[in-house]
């Protein structure tokens, strides 16, 4: 269904803290998006400024030319195009010829798998994992990381360029654009378990927090990681927009990765049993910077130590 002035129909599921962002990015573009979550009075707040909230995901199939998921991980892709054994996804009412923009993090044999999956129903598919986080979401300066047929990027090019300020182009077929992802969150949960490793000593050492982090910031040790994610802990504002339990994912699919080929990643273990402990100690649903509340004896801005 492309609009009268030949501009495609697009959908975009999940409007969590990056694709609200990005639903945003497409309506000043000048799209009016289909939108579809899980929380029905998300997709409502969000149509109420421009756009359509679906209610059900085959009844957005049904209208758009491209559909964008921006949801956790493989299994919830799953669960949008096949359903979830009640309710049908997407796929089914998708027209042939339709796009598919896939953008969560996930195993790159799977996003492959997907794109032959996807090739028999006559869907063209985008690997497009996503970087930036909310804020960059939603002015439109985030990364996509993206892997397709030309005929995909031929459709839906237009539009991976308005939610994005960088669209990265890696390949014909389905798997560069997750396999860049995954070294990415390779990099950034390093960053993070390492940046809350030096506040941490810095703690513990009876360094004051605020000028340590002054000093870092302009200093060579810098990381955007320990820039963003340490504010987090001088603030004692642990709300999750990226959880400890995403690096406990995303992280684990760096070393399944890694482990496929027999490939030795230290410290992408040493950070992953980081976030994993933090998650079982109870910091799953909190900010990753939250990592930091795994080292003994210290007391981190806004939390008292425990006797």
């Amino acid at each position: 269904m492309t609009s009268s002035n030949n501009t495609p129909v697009v959908g975009l599921v999940g409007l969590g803290a990056m694709g609200a962002g990005m639903a945003q990015s497409l309506r000043r573009a000048g799209h009016a998006p289909h939108v579809f979550d899980v929380r029905r009075e998300a997709a409502e707040a969000f149509a109420r400024e421009g756009g359509t909230a679906c209610a059900t995901l085959a009844e957005l199939g049904a209208q758009c030319d491209i559909v964008v998921s921006v949801v956790v991980n493989a299994a919830q892709t799953e669960s949008v195009l096949f359903g979830d054994g009640t309710t049908p996804g997407c796929a089914a009412s998708m027209k042939p010829g339709s796009v598919f923009v896939m953008c969560s993090t996930v195993d790159p044999n799977w996003s492959v798998a997907l794109e032959a999956r996807l090739e028999k129903l006559g869907i063209l598919y985008i690997d497009a994992p996503i970087s930036g986080g909310a804020a960059k979401a939603a002015s439109g300066q985030m990364t996509m990381m993206t892997a397709a047929r030309p005929a995909a990027y031929e459709k839906a090019g237009a539009v991976l360029d308005a939610m994005a300020a960088k669209v990265y182009r890696l390949g014909d077929k389905a798997g560069a654009g997750s396999k860049v992802k995954i070294i990415n969150q390779l990099l950034a949960g390093v960053h993070i378990a390492v940046a809350a490793e030096a506040m941490a000593l810095g703690l513990r050492e009876g360094v004051d927090p605020a000028a340590l982090y002054e000093v870092i910031t302009h200093s060579a040790g810098n990381s955007w990681m320990f820039e963003n994610r340490m504010a987090h802990v001088l603030a004692g504002d642990y709300t999750p927009l990226s959880a400890v339990d995403i690096f406990v994912k995303d992280l684990g699919l760096v070393l399944d990765v890694a482990r496929a080929s027999k490939f030795p990643l230290p410290l992408s273990s040493t950070a992953h049993q980081m976030f994993m402990q933090a998650s079982t100690a109870g910091y799953a649903r909190e900010d990753d910077s939250a990592v930091i509340k795994i080292f003994p004896g210290i007391e981190v801005p806004g939390q008292k130590k425990e006797a």
